[in-house]
Formats: structure tokens, C-alpha cells, sequence
């Protein structure tokens, strides 16, 4: 799965995501001149062959910006009147400036039920490979004007990954005010040293990352949480500083900028991909060890027997998540039967389901083939 730097540098299609900071210059206002300056790059990258995906965040920042607010508020319905507010400027921004290139625009809103929902998922891809295909640059942005804390994606590393996802791109690219990330943090270990290749999902990083701006709602950890997720999908992730001149252009040459990710296994199918894009469960399991080991080791379907506990409310077909006896999450995955179902079953072999239950619908309570491994 390892490609060189000037392998990804000439793939085929990226996934951009430009933080807050950038796009509004710490909240004082859309940069119009940044905005141009990157929508002049991707014409480049675009004229050489590439596909590009913009996930751009900045609705809030500049709504705040235009409501006269100095500060991010905490209330649903105020962050979702400033988004109401930013998305305006924020489309008219990138409509004007691809314009100017001759090229076509399209504002992608999303909210985490379009990804959950397997038809709208498959929806958002189709038309998402589609506007690619047209030449068109589709703008994605988390749809905050709708979304409340049970459905937000969270933040736009999240969603880049995702849209990484969805149209299995080669590059992910998460332009930051960092010019990468450090085995430290920065601002506080002025030994800490930049990090220019990792593997994508190893625990380690987690520990090295840092928090999250007032802008934003990112910071490191996400991002490297983010590289894990887009690296499901065969996806390579470049962390870099947006702030760097031509940083897509030197990407595309191959130069060691940043922080890259690569993945570090074969990726899932596109089914798996789907569910590991989950982010909510309705419920969790509790395994015995020897579920947990079974799972672990080789991925088979999970028997009710070999649960012990059922906590939650859910319904047949929800996502739930499996944790081995030390409440450690292992898998998540589509169950078979409702928690009432579930917890009559538990502990008991397949061969008891119909006498348990009066009826039997599936001899797993979760097959393998809707389960992932996290």
C-alpha cells in the first residue's frame, strides 16, 4: 500500500480540506486573496489530470464575522444561524474565483444521517464521482445549519476523510496553520521535532497530538484520527501548512512537505468502508474473552453466546458497538435482533434462539459481513 511521495504527488484524486484559520485569516473575514490563490492552484492541478474535492470549512467563522460575534458560541441554534449567515459568503467566495478559471462549482452540504443511512450514503457518492466526472469542483461543507450535537460530523477533518471515502480517493490533504505534526507539541516543547512520514493508525500518534483552535472545532488529534479513517479507503493523508506558497503544487511535485500518512493495509470493501464510517452507536455489546479473541484474531461473525452483556436501546439492523470485558471497543457492526431480543438470547447457543424467542432470524446476532474491526 506504501506509494512515494511523487507517486501521490501525480494520483489521480484529491480530497482538500482548508481549515477556518485559513479561510477566514483567524476570523476576521473571509481571505479572498487565499481563496483565490488555492482555487488558482487546483485550476493547475486539475489542468494536469487530477480530480479535486474541496472540503472547506469557514461558514461559521465568517457568519460570527458578519454577526459582529468575537467569540464561537456553545447554543445549537446560534452556531447554526452564523453558518445560515457564513454559507453565503463563504459559496459566493468560491463561485467568483473558480469562475474566473473557468470552472464549475457545486456546494455539497452534509450531515452525518446522509453517511449513516446506506441509500442517501450511496446517493452522496454517485453524485459526488458524477460532478468529477463533469469537471466540476464540488465545494462539501458540513451541513451546520441543520445539524444538531446528535448528528454533527464534528469537524472537517472528519469529513474529509469521509468524502475520502466516498469517492475512494488516492490523496487526502488537510491544510492547516501547522506545517505538520510533531512528536510534541510545539507550542509548548520547543524540542519537539516535525514528523515527515507515519503510519496511518498507529496508537502512538494519538498521544503526540494536541487540541483544538478557538475557530474550529479540529486540532492534531483529529486530524490524525482523520488520516486512520481516510486510510480504510487506501487513502494517503498529507497534514501541511496552508499558509505555505503553492503547498498544492509542491505536493503534486513530490517534495517533502508536511506530515504524510500512509496506510498501512489493503482497503476494505466498499460496504465495510460504509460502516466504518460510522460515527454513532445505538448500543454496545460486552464480550466474553473468547469472543473478544475471535474477533480479534479472525474476524468471524459474533454468536450470542459468547456475549455477556447488552446495554443500550436498539433495533434490528442498528450499528452497535462490541467491547471485549475491560470495556475496550473492538468491532462495531448491523445487529440481527433488538436489545429486548438480544439480551433473551445472550449467553445462550444459536440452537436456542427459536425456543428463546419463539422465532429465529439469523444464527448470528452479528454476521461478519457487517462487521468491522476499529
Amino acid at each position: 500500500m506504501t506509494k512515494s511521495r511523487e507517486q501521490l504527488g501525480r494520483s489521480r484524486r484529491w480530497v482538500v480540506k482548508i481549515g477556518s484559520a485559513l479561510v477566514t485569516a483567524e476570523g476576521r473575514g473571509l481571505d479572498l486573496a487565499a481563496i483565490e490563490a488555492w482555487a488558482e492552484e487546483v485550476a493547475h492541478l486539475r489542468a494536469q489530470g487530477h480530480e479535486i474535492v474541496l472540503v472547506s470549512s469557514g461558514a461559521v467563522a465568517e457568519g460570527m464575522k458578519r454577526l459582529g460575534w468575537a467569540r464561537r458560541p456553545h447554543a445549537v441554534h446560534e452556531l447554526q444561524a452564523a453558518a445560515a449567515v457564513g454559507q453565503m459568503g463563504l459559496v459566493q467566495a468560491y463561485e467568483s474565483t473558480f469562475q474566473r478559471h473557468g470552472i464549475h462549482a457545486a456546494q455539497v452540504l452534509l450531515t452525518h444521517d446522509d453517511l449513516k443511512d446506506r441509500q442517501r450514503y450511496l446517493n452522496a457518492r454517485s453524485t459526488l464521482r458524477t460532478l468529477l466526472e463533469m469537471g466540476v469542483v464540488p465545494v462539501v461543507n458540513e451541513n451546520d445549519t441543520v445539524a444538531v450535537e446528535e448528528i454533527q460530523l464534528g469537524d472537517n477533518d472528519t469529513l474529509g476523510a469521509l468524502v475520502g471515502n466516498l469517492v475512494e480517493a488516492d490523496l487526502l490533504v488537510l491544510l492547516t496553520d501547522q506545517i505538520g505534526m510533531f512528536d510534541g507539541d510545539p507550542r509548548h516543547n520547543p524540542e519537539a521535532k516535525l514528523l515527515h512520514e507515519v503510519r496511518a493508525g498507529d496508537p502512538a500518534l494519538e498521544g503526540m497530538a494536541g487540541g483544538g483552535g478557538v475557530l474550529g472545532r479540529g486540532g492534531m488529534l483529529t486530524k490524525v484520527r482523520a488520516a486512520a479513517r481516510a486510510a480504510r479507503s487506501g487513502t494517503a493523508t498529507v497534514i501541511a501548512s496552508g499558509r505555505e506558497p503553492q503547498v498544492l503544487a509542491r505536493i503534486a511535485r513530490g517534495e517533502e512537505i508536511g506530515t504524510l500518512f500512509q496506510p498501512s493495509s489493503e482497503p476494505l470493501a466498499a460496504r465495510k468502508q460504509w460502516l466504518a464510517g460510522q460515527l454513532h452507536v445505538q448500543g454496545r455489546l460486552v464480550l466474553d474473552h473468547g469472543a473478544a479473541r475471535v474477533l480479534r484474531e479472525s474476524g468471524k461473525s459474533l454468536l450470542p453466546v459468547g456475549v455477556l452483556e447488552a446495554l443500550g436501546e436498539f433495533r434490528r439492523g442498528e450499528l452497535v458497538a462490541c467491547l471485549d470485558p475491560d470495556g475496550r471497543e473492538l468491532a462495531r457492526g448491523l445487529v440481527n435482533y433488538s436489545a429486548m431480543e438480544t439480551r433473551c438470547i445472550i449467553g445462550h447457543p444459536s440452537s436456542e434462539i427459536e425456543a428463546r424467542l419463539g422465532y429465529v432470524d439469523e444464527a448470528e446476532l452479528i454476521h461478519r459481513d457487517n462487521l468491522i474491526l476499529v
